[in-house]
């Protein structure tokens, strides 16, 4: 069953002047705001979209959220990449799927963008060890907010917000 689409965040940088001097294990202000990779719709691609988490997170001294960004961009990129090749059966050409992480004053936005007509939803199961079917779950237990929106003509993006700043 589909979910309802929610209003994407404003994913634009957005520091007022007293953001400016950030405390201690806070990004500074001067790190690039904005990362984007196209993904190939390959088990490359799954190794890039990790290699580039992990090289941007650290760029923006953000190491505590990692794990968390890790595995919601996985499960996010792998629903995107499935959608995708779905959609264009017997087309193994690489899927058009964006990654994006915005840094945000106070959160990380991890976005996924792929040209599936296919909508996020929780598929429904019985078997408790089933391997499938969770990847939503795991975003909504692990981000702060998550959503997707609508991409004209075909597509969406689906997006989850973790907090930048250390759990305490």
């Amino acid at each position: 069953m589909p979910l309802p689409a929610h209003a994407a965040p404003a994913l634009g940088p957005s520091a007022s002047p007293a953001e400016r001097t950030a405390p201690a294990g806070v990004p500074p202000r001067n790190a690039p705001r904005t990362a984007t990779l196209r993904l190939s719709g390959t088990d490359q691609g799954r190794v890039q979209a990790s290699e580039f988490v992990e090289r941007t997170l650290g760029d923006w001294q953000l190491d505590w959220c990692r794990e968390d960004a890790l595995t919601i961009v996985t499960e996010l990129a792998a629903g995107a990449v499935r959608d995708t090749l779905a959609d264009n059966p017997g087309d193994e050409t690489a899927p058009e799927v964006w990654l994006k992480l915005t840094l945000r004053p106070a959160h990380l936005v991890c976005a996924v963008t792929d040209r599936s007509r296919s909508l996020p939803g929780y598929p429904s199961t019985t078997d408790p060890l089933e391997e499938h079917g969770r990847g939503l779950h795991l975003v909504e237990a692990l981000s702060e907010h998550w959503g997707w929106t609508r991409s004209a003509p075909t597509g969406k993006t689906v997006w989850a917000m973790l907090p930048t700043r250390p759990r305490t």
